[in-house]
C-alpha cells in the first residue's frame, strides 16, 4: 500500500453580493504536491444559486468556474496562468478575491489517491444529499 501524501485543498464558492457574505459551495481544488495533482471539480448547483441570486447569470457563473479548470490543466489554451508551474498555479487559484468567485480557505490533509480524495471532498461539501422520502410516503 502506498504511503499517504500531504494534499491541501479550498472550496470555491459563489458569492453573489460580497458586502452581504452569503455563499454557495461550488467546486474543490485539491494540490498534491508530492503527487504531482492539482484538480477542480466544479457543480454549482443552479436550484440554490437562484434562490440566493434570483437573476443569476448561471452561463456567467460557469464560465467563471470554468477558468479555474483550465488554469489548474495548465497547457495550451489555458493563458498565461495556466503556463505557470503547479504550484504557482494552485497559490494563483486560491488567492483571495472579493469577487464574485472565491475560494475559501485552505485546508490541508493525507491521501493516498487525491482524485479519489477530490471527489469525497466534492461530496462532502458541495453536493446536496436530497433526503429519499421513506417507503410509507413521510
Amino acid at each position: 500500500m502506498p504511503a499517504p501524501s500531504s494534499f491541501d485543498y479550498a472550496i470555491i464558492r459563489v458569492v453573489p453580493r460580497v458586502e452581504r457574505e452569503e455563499f454557495i459551495n461550488a467546486g474543490v481544488v485539491l494540490f498534491c504536491a508530492t503527487q504531482r495533482f492539482l484538480g477542480v471539480r466544479v457543480e454549482p448547483d443552479e436550484a440554490r444559486l437562484k434562490a440566493l441570486w434570483p437573476d443569476v447569470d448561471v452561463d456567467m457563473i460557469r464560465g467563471h468556474l470554468e477558468s479555474f479548470r483550465r488554469v489548474c490543466e495548465g497547457g495550451k489554451g489555458s493563458g498565461p496562468i495556466g503556463q505557470l508551474s503547479q504550484k504557482e498555479r494552485w497559490h494563483w487559484v486560491v488567492a483571495p478575491r472579493s469577487t464574485i468567485i472565491q475560494t475559501g480557505p485552505v485546508h490541508s490533509g493525507l491521501c493516498t489517491e487525491p482524485q479519489a480524495m477530490l471527489e469525497h471532498l466534492l461530496d462532502s461539501v458541495v453536493r446536496m444529499k436530497r433526503a429519499t422520502p421513506s417507503p410509507g410516503g413521510r
